[in-house]
């Protein structure tokens, strides 16, 4: 196609601190490419304040405007975005990729199991090198003895799909053993069999009463928790300005993951983008227009799907995540949840950031669990955590919810 590999993605770093770094993408277009690379973006820490789009149906070119950090591994990223991106081959015809029209095989899961002695921050630490690994966490059970000691199971994937071998297994143990020290009593890590990844799938039982509190799609004009205030978006849709796309503008509050949010919304329901422009105005709101198309290539006259469709951005930018605080009698749980896509993925860093928030509040983690379920027709990964109130009753629970929703949503 006249394209070289490494040219369909290029990076530009900024050259000042707080300039955005450009982000060019160039490759054949699919329906739901732009949920996937803003994926990426996300689990790399980025926050993204300009977007241009633009696509034929065939071919389309991305350039992402973001704000990194000193330690963003720009070479690892590119890698990452590359991989996401459909072969040249797909569109030219050519067939000598036929692997990449298979549905991908479904990754190895693997057991990481460590024994410790307890600190706080311990699980946050712990989460931290499983990132900077590229190990993605399928499933957690943590649990503390009554010695304090801290026995942990996590059922990891390996994005760069080397954790069979005795070099990746032998670098995450050093990298553990480094965050550890002589608090590591054993640690190890063994593949385990489908039928046994499969089972570590299984939730544990989730009450009505939690379901019916933190599930309730019903959209308020203004949502609240505590003294943080969640703006209602707008969001309007036109079928006058262009002859063969809809234009959706949406403005709204701007969160961590904002982009992500709109684009996986749009790949769920199939929707393929023609252009699209984001803007942000000093991190506090953003603008977007979409010129969009139904996946048959005509624009969307049927106003129930405008109405369906709406209703959907309308609540995934006002409620992208949900987080609520229970007592479990002497007890208070911790609850978050993401909407999980309908191609499996689900949000990345959720875990990272709850556990960051409770490490910088210094609230210990008693036992956490992740999951998933299916709620209301959608499946959502749950993020379950049993907090060691001992010496922490002077926070309220008021002062926990807000730590962590703003530590998701990026206001910290």
């Amino acid at each position: 196609m006249g394209i070289l590999y490494d040219d369909v993605v290029l990076i530009r770093q900024s050259e000042r601190e707080g300039e955005p770094s450009v982000i060019t993408v160039n490759c054949p277009d699919k329906t739901g490419l732009g949920c996937d690379l803003c994926r990426i973006i996300l689990f790399f820490g980025l926050t993204v304040v300009r977007i241009d789009v633009s696509t034929d149906g065939k071919w389309c070119y991305l350039v992402f405007w973001v704000i990194g950090n000193p330690s963003t591994r720009w070479g690892l990223l590119k890698k990452r975005l590359v991989g996401a991106c459909p072969s040249c081959f797909l569109v030219s015809g050519i067939s000598y990729y036929g692997a990449e029209l298979l549905p991908p095989r479904p990754p190895d899961v693997f057991l990481l199991r460590f024994c410790c002695h307890d600190r706080k921050g311990l699980l946050h630490d712990v989460t931290k090198v499983l990132c900077e690994l590229e190990l993605t966490i399928k499933r957690v059970k943590v649990s503390t003895t009554p010695d304090e000691k801290v026995m942990d199971l996590f059922f990891i994937t390996d994005t760069r799909e080397l954790l069979h071998t005795n070099k990746r297994q032998e670098d995450a143990y050093d990298h553990l053993k480094i965050v550890l020290g002589d608090a590591m009593i054993s640690c190890d890590i063994e593949m385990v069999v489908p039928e046994t990844a499969a089972c570590s799938q299984a939730p544990s039982f989730l009450p009505d009463e939690i379901t019916e509190e933190m599930f309730n799609m019903d959209t308020p004009d203004e949502r609240k928790i505590g003294s943080v205030g969640f703006r209602s978006p707008s969001i309007m849709m036109d079928n006058l300005l262009s002859p063969s796309h809809t234009l959706v503008q949406i403005v709204c509050q701007y969160h961590k993951g904002l982009l992500y949010d709109i684009m996986r919304t749009l790949k769920d329901y199939n929707i393929q983008i023609s252009y699209g422009r984001l803007t942000t105005k000093e991190n506090t709101e953003c603008e977007l227009d979409l010129f969009i198309m139904q996946d048959d290539g005509k624009k969307i006259v049927d106003s129930s799907k405008q109405d369906a469709l709406c209703s959907r951005l309308r609540l995934e930018l006002s409620r992208p995540l949900r987080v609520a605080l229970i007592s479990r009698g002497p007890d208070t749980e911790l609850l978050v949840a993401n909407p999980v896509e309908l191609s499996g993925k689900g949000r990345p860093l959720v875990f990272y950031d709850i556990t960051l928030a409770l490490k910088m509040l210094n609230i210990a983690i008693f036992s956490a669990e992740i999951g998933r379920y299916v709620i209301a027709d959608r499946e959502w990964e749950v993020y379950r955590v049993l907090l060691d109130e001992g010496d922490s009753l002077s926070i309220s629970k008021e002062e926990i919810e807000q730590a962590v929703w703003k530590m998701l949503m990026g206001w910290e």
